[in-house]
């Protein structure tokens, strides 16, 4: 009667180990469809694969309604996939990336951020440094004599926490990440916060933001998600879509891509897509610096304000399948970029992308900003709260 307790015991722990090991393989080798292709966590992750860590690992996380289904990776909290019809019913995933998450965890200057999180701030800044209070930052160079995109490691290429994920008629998704004091040459600690929502039943919304704690600091915050609403698969470019873009005035750039600091008009010119214009029929029209030519410009939003702080950002038509994609944003900026540096990149499935395989719509605070006192401030001082929607809705227009 005295040993049967240990007995039991003993048989209890052989039990319990049995079990984790089971349920460790599963989460290691776990798939997701995607177009019957998969998606799988592949490669070194650190000893973080046990289940009951895997909010604090990189994996891979699911968001479903209806016929819209997201996958996403809390490694650079990035949008990963996302599927949704055709006007026959068909189904297909319109975002380009990768089937590994190994490959979005590699560190490359050159990386094209597919899906990811840009920050701390996106876009460009002059000459990688900034003056707060009369003292001048200096910041890693990643894009010629500038930094690009937050610098060498920027938000995109950090493990951020799942602080929640919620299921229901709005299933969404919350990562974190805090920023230390000197990341990357900013000051200040950061508190950071991205929150993915279906929140309609063909609408995407992400609200990000971020709480400096110490120190007053930069901060733009973007979505880089690459788009091909004929499916990233389908080997169609974006050159016979429809764009339209709610924006009068543009932040026209210098040889290197950085604003000159003038806000001028667009009208009269290749860049005026007030009215819906097909892509490529002015491609070959604009003062491009890179090669192949392509848009690469921030436009001034100036739609009308919803009570909600939204506006019309952007609109873009894929004729072949219908697809209609329209981006609502709080910011004043949008970045409109058709894949110009994209260079037969191997993504998802083998596929490989080329230059304006697709394009981005970036809501943003203007590029260098920063720099530039009559552009809206960027500055965020402890005690305030930057924040950014963007809300993209999806259908169909025959």
């Amino acid at each position: 009667m005295v040993k049967l307790p240990s007995i039991l015991l003993y048989f209890l722990c052989i039990l319990v180990f049995i079990h984790l090991c089971k349920c460790q393989a599963s989460s290691q080798g776990k798939k997701w469809e995607l177009n019957g292709r998969t998606l799988e966590r592949k490669g070194k992750l650190g000893g973080h694969g046990h289940p009951y860590r895997r909010f604090n690992a990189p994996n891979f996380f699911q968001l479903r309604r209806g016929d819209l289904h997201i996958n996403l990776t809390n490694w650079g909290a990035t949008l990963v996939s996302l599927t949704l019809p055709d006007a026959k019913g068909h189904l297909a995933d319109v975002l380009l990336g990768y089937d590994y998450l190994a490959s979005y965890m590699k560190a490359s200057s050159s990386r094209p951020y597919f899906g990811a999180l840009v920050g701390r701030v996106a876009n460009r800044i002059k000459d990688g440094e900034f003056t707060i209070n009369g003292k001048t930052y200096q910041l890693p160079k990643n894009d010629g004599n500038n930094t690009l995109h937050g610098g060498l490691t920027g938000f995109d290429n950090v493990l951020w926490k799942v602080r929640e994920q919620r299921s229901g008629r709005k299933p969404s998704i919350k990562f974190t990440y805090h920023s230390f004091d000197g990341e990357q040459g900013f000051p200040g600690d950061l508190d950071v916060s991205a929150t993915y929502t279906i929140s309609g039943d063909m609408e995407l919304r992400l609200d990000l933001e971020a709480v400096p704690r110490n120190k007053a600091t930069a901060v733009s915050l973007i979505n880089h998600a690459y788009w091909n609403l004929a499916g990233e698969s389908s080997g169609r470019d974006i050159l016979g879509n429809s764009v339209t873009i709610w924006a009068s005035h543009y932040t026209p750039t210098d040889s290197q891509l950085i604003p000159t600091g003038q806000i001028l008009p667009v009208n009269g010119t290749p860049l005026d897509l007030t009215k819906e214009v097909i892509v490529g029929s002015r491609i070959n029209k604009l003062n491009s610096s890179e090669k192949p030519p392509g848009f690469d410009h921030n436009y001034v939003l100036d739609g009308p304000k919803l009570k909600n702080g939204l506006r019309p950002g952007a609109r873009m038509k894929d004729h072949w399948s219908s697809r209609v994609m329209e981006v609502w944003t709080t910011a004043p900026g949008m970045q409109f970029y058709t894949s110009n540096n994209l260079k037969d990149t191997v993504g998802k499935g083998g596929v490989i992308y080329k230059a304006h395989s697709a394009f981005c719509f970036e809501s943003q605070a203007f590029p260098n900003a920063v720099n530039q006192p009559k552009f809206p401030s960027v500055i965020v001082k402890p005690g305030q709260i930057y924040k950014h929607t963007m809300l993209f809705k999806f259908s169909v227009e025959k």
